[in-house]
């Protein structure tokens, strides 16, 4: 099968088969959608989901967040990994927002990486999510599902993954394609014991097919 025609498949099935189409994490605004994307590194969705309703409640704007300290921001998220430094970088990030950006959030992905903590990864997720724009973010999840169906051959990065997404799938389905890979992956294809007997794509995916060679 063509890389094309794996395309065209998967993406057919993802549209009547999907997990969602909306992230998992609970956020109400851009704001909290950036803080949320923030945390969630190395951290799971229910566990940041956790911690972010008190964060939220009593540091709703970027000027309530600047006005804090990195000492009492890391009581309120000592229960994800890394703390320390993502306190730090949600007290930069705040103040940056009101320094450079007039205490909004920007829509411009080169723009959202200029902001503390905020990778291609994180800046693609809130462009998606909350501004609705053309993006692919690629997490674990993504990046993995992605080499194991065969839509990415020999992408060795998460920038080389996102690049080859982009040129295949549609531009008006990557934020919807971003939820159906990225879920998929999280319930389905995981990492150490993929559900492939439960899994509606191995006769498009060369990681199912490499698997029933070895049989």
């Amino acid at each position: 099968m063509i890389k094309k025609e794996r395309y065209k498949k998967v993406i057919a099935w993802f549209e009547k088969n999907n997990f969602g189409e909306r992230s998992e994490l609970h956020y109400s605004n851009p704001f909290e959608l950036l803080i949320a994307v923030c945390l969630s590194a190395q951290c799971t969705d229910k566990r940041v989901n956790m911690v972010t309703p008190g964060l939220f409640h009593d540091f709703p704007t970027p000027e309530a967040l600047a006005s804090s300290s990195v000492e009492v921001l890391f009581e309120y998220i000592r229960s994800v990994s890394y703390p320390n430094n993502k306190a730090k970088n949600m007290l930069g990030m705040a103040r940056k927002l009101l320094n450079d950006f007039g205490g909004e959030v920007p829509n411009d992905i080169d723009a959202l990486q200029s902001l503390p903590g905020v990778g291609r990864k994180t800046a693609n997720v809130v462009a998606a999510v909350a501004f609705n724009a053309n993006a692919m973010p690629v997490d674990t999840h993504v990046f993995r599902v992605s080499n194991r169906l065969g839509l990415t051959t020999d992408s060795k990065t998460p920038l080389a993954t996102e690049k080859e997404l982009v040129s295949y799938i549609p531009a008006k389905l990557l934020g919807r394609a971003h939820h159906w890979i990225l879920l998929h992956g999280r319930y389905v294809c995981t990492a150490r014991n993929p559900k492939c007997a439960s899994c509606g794509l191995t006769k498009y995916c060369l990681y199912f097919e490499k698997q029933c060679k070895k049989i």
